[in-house]
């Protein structure tokens, strides 16, 4: 099993900065792609970043220039440095990992992962 555990959320003003952290443990073999999605009330979850087992980033227009997104490897974790915060930042934000597990084999099979995530309220 693999789990994955957020934190950094809160409350901040518009202009402010977050740094939210998402931890991945568990039977893991090797992680692929980290990725942060959010959701706001009574909207669909949306892809905000992802960065690649080779430490490729990718940003959604809204977030980009604002938003920067990096992991440890060491520490099977990724972060999302959220700057310049607007209210329409304002969603939950869930962590999602592609995890190739570990069996008493080797390797296993690759699953994708989701954190319970973690509420960002932007004011005005």
């Amino acid at each position: 099993q693999v789990q994955l555990v957020e934190s950094g959320g809160g409350l901040v003003q518009a202009g402010g900065s977050l740094r939210l952290s998402c931890v991945v443990s568990g039977s893991i073999f090797s992680i692929n792609a980290m990725r942060w999605y959010r959701q706001a009330p009574g909207k669909q979850r949306d892809l905000v970043a992802v960065i690649t087992g080779g430490g490729s980033t990718r940003y959604s227009d809204s977030v980009k220039g604002r938003f920067t997104i990096s992991r440890d490897n060491a520490k099977n974790t990724v972060y999302l440095q959220m700057n310049s915060l607007e209210p329409g930042d304002t969603a939950v934000y869930y962590c999602n990992a592609d995890v190739i597990e570990s069996t008493p084999w080797g390797r296993g099979n690759v699953g994708s992962w989701w954190g319970q995530g973690t509420q960002v309220t932007v004011s005005s």
